[in-house]
């Protein structure tokens, strides 16, 4: 079963004395996340935007009732959730959270080759998903054509096109 609510990022900071907070994105871009005009400390708490701006990486953010340094101070640590029903998703994107755990399926050698175990955002040409192999090293593999076939979330099946030597 899918979450309704998915991580989208953590206030680290304080940020001058009006109460804004310092977030750090968890969604493929901080633009993203700061499109959004009400977020989640937990299914039962959210909490309106008031304000989202990008600066260096992160998400300056004016929250709805913190109004001073100190209760920006107090949210220090805490995880911000999205809404997965206020997000329009394409059809061919799917949020990482749902594929972690996915069975990686190999249709070069007809096989199961692990579960997805991460998805590594940090390659600017693209993403890299990380398999974790029973009695082997994880795998990485390009997350980009010719290497990623399909996502079957209803299936739980991931479907790749491996070469030779991609996992040796």
């Amino acid at each position: 079963m899918r979450k309704q609510f998915l991580e989208a990022g953590k206030i680290v900071n304080t940020h001058g004395v009006s109460g804004d907070v310092k977030v750090q994105s968890w969604c493929d871009t901080p633009e993203v996340l700061a499109q959004f005009d009400t977020l989640y400390f937990s299914p039962s708490e959210p909490v309106q935007v008031r304000k989202a701006t990008v600066h260096k990486g992160c998400v300056i953010m004016r929250l709805a009732g913190v109004s001073t340094c100190e209760a920006a101070e107090a949210l220090k640590g805490r995880v911000l959730y999205l809404n997965r029903a206020d997000v329009d998703l394409p059809d061919d994107l799917a949020f990482i959270q749902d594929m972690i755990g996915l069975t990686v399926y190999d249709v070069r050698t007809e096989s199961v080759i692990g579960t997805l175990k991460e998805v590594l955002t940090t390659n600017p040409a693209h993403d890299m998903y990380v398999i974790r192999r029973e009695g082997a090293p994880d795998a990485l593999i390009p997350a980009c054509p010719p290497f990623l076939v399909s996502v079957d979330l209803d299936a739980g099946r991931l479907t790749v096109r491996t070469i030779e030597g991609l996992l040796e």
